[in-house]
């Protein structure tokens, strides 16, 4: 008899080092774990490929998906631009025993929560300060002035629903943070 995976659950605003703790953990493949990837209907960064990175969805095709209650869950994080979590990437994966690693924004990794329980552990990673989240967002140097300061306003609204997740880690130092994450999603997978 097939066992069911778990939901790991992973939010934390713009620029405080979630995708780099996560394809840390990925890459040392400790842990079973398979990565979900999110839809938008944002345009590519340099780098980034489609159904890799992201599922880059026209604006119409993420409102049609939208309708169709495609998605688990979804948000509109800045005006006009949508994230969501397509139920199709994690159904099978889970009816399959796989664990699966939600990198989802903070308002959805909380309905998410609530739609799991048990069967999901939530962690938010926070900065150390908002400043030093600024001057992560200015080092990445991939935005605009404008828009780091789009996204620092994004990341204080953000922090209020920390208390929200099951676990937070301050991500002050890289290699600690990376470690206690791994921690949470290994006693979690072991239950």
């Amino acid at each position: 008899m097939n066992t069911k995976g778990k939901l790991i659950i992973i939010s934390a605003p713009s620029g405080c080092g979630k995708s780099t703790i996560i394809g840390d953990i990925m890459d040392r493949g400790q842990l079973d774990l398979q990565f979900s990837v999110s839809a938008t209907n944002r345009k590519p960064r340099e780098g980034e490929i489609d159904g890799v990175s992201y599922h880059f969805l026209s604006d119409q095709q993420f409102k049609d998906l939208i309708a169709e209650g495609a998605f688990v869950e979804y948000e509109q994080v800045y005006p006009g631009r949508f994230y969501g979590t397509l139920r199709s990437e994690i159904q099978n994966r889970v009816n399959e025993g796989h664990n699966v690693i939600l990198d989802i924004d903070v308002k959805g990794g909380v309905n998410v929560k609530k739609q799991f329980g048990d069967d999901a552990i939530s962690i938010f990673i926070a900065p150390p300060s908002i400043s030093e989240l600024k001057w992560r967002l200015k080092k990445r140097g991939s935005e605009s002035d404008a828009d780091i300061e789009q996204r620092v306003g994004r990341a204080e609204f953000e922090l209020q629903f920390r208390n929200d997740y099951d676990h937070v880690v301050v991500n002050d130092t890289l290699p600690e943070a990376i470690a206690e994450v791994e921690s949470l999603m290994a006693a979690f997978i072991g239950k």
